[in-house]
């Protein structure tokens, strides 16, 4: 018995890399699976329905159920399809897993419009759309006191949470999906919604230029940058086992580390009686410690009178 029997899953961008991962290992552990993909290029242009085809057609012929749809996670009543594939085809929803993503990698001073546009259409967009989606969904089977147990997974990014130069539009997207993700998981836990977000390490069309091509299988060797190695921590979250919520995961390899959420530091703190001064805040600061690349330098006595 699989760890999803009877579950009901989609996974965006599931064409290819981290996404086909997922959507076979879901159903390899009992679930239905609506395997979507627009079938575009890394960088959004284009569609083909062949990749999500084929995928559906592999877990199929595995004796798994899946079907493939190719609506664009961007397109609000694109979103709303890939949720109604779902319900029409396996009578329910369960899970969604938003991986569906592009890159447009430039410089800040290099970004033209289109390519700062379409990366948080697809990336942000998109994420939020089928979420709200499925979220719509949820609140009418709670409502009308149906059980719900529903997960989403979205997919962030190390850009997102720590910053990469010459990624600005995909960090910015990235890093409003761990907000988005903290966000939703507050407003759906009522209706029985857990939502989680990763950051993946992994080998993919659009990683493969940093991490190299994949290891022979007949080496021996474990497969640091496989994008398979991702998919049993996301499938997890996605099973009935897991309360986690709110969360974001640095995933990959055979790593799992939680990303602690922005908190204040205690350590750097400037405080006065009534409103700062220019002259002191400067003076304030020089004695708090300033920053030498990521590290401070920090006085406990910053900004005591």
């Amino acid at each position: 018995m699989g760890s999803l029997n009877n579950s009901v899953a989609i996974v965006t961008g599931a064409g290819r890399g981290i996404g086909r991962e997922h959507a076979l290992l879901l159903a390899a552990e009992g679930a239905k699976v609506v395997v979507n993909d627009l079938g575009g290029g890394q960088d959004g242009t284009g569609a083909a329905s062949t990749p999500a085809e084929e995928v559906a057609a592999e877990i199929r012929a595995n004796g798994g159920e899946a079907v493939a749809n190719g609506d664009d996670v961007a397109d609000a009543a694109g979103a709303q399809r890939i949720i109604d594939t779902a319900i029409d085809s396996f009578g329910r929803l369960d899970v969604v897993i938003n991986n569906a993503g592009i890159l447009r990698d430039r410089v800040l001073v290099n970004i033209d419009d289109d390519d700062w546009d379409l990366v948080v259409r697809v990336n942000l967009r998109g994420t939020f759309l089928v979420t709200r989606a499925a979220a719509r969904y949820w609140r009418e089977e709670s409502k009308a006191g149906r059980s719900v147990n529903g997960s989403v997974i979205n997919t962030s990014s190390e850009s997102g949470v720590f910053g990469n130069p010459g990624q600005a539009n995909y960090a910015a997207a990235k890093a409003a999906i761990a907000s988005l993700t903290q966000v939703s998981a507050k407003e759906l836990e009522r209706y029985g919604v857990r939502v989680n977000a990763i950051l993946p390490q992994a080998r993919t069309r659009l990683t493969v230029s940093a991490f190299g091509d994949a290891l022979s299988s007949d080496d021996g060797k474990f497969d640091r940058w496989d994008p398979a190695n991702v998919s049993p921590f996301v499938v997890f979250l996605a099973s009935p086992e897991s309360e986690l919520t709110g969360e974001v995961f640095l995933v990959g390899g055979s790593r799992v580390q939680r990303i602690k959420p922005w908190e204040k530091d205690p350590a750097w703190k400037l405080q006065t009686e009534g409103r700062w001064t220019v002259s002191d805040l400067a003076k304030a600061v020089q004695d708090a410690g300033i920053p030498s690349g990521q590290k401070w330098t920090a006085n406990p006595n910053a900004g005591k009178k």
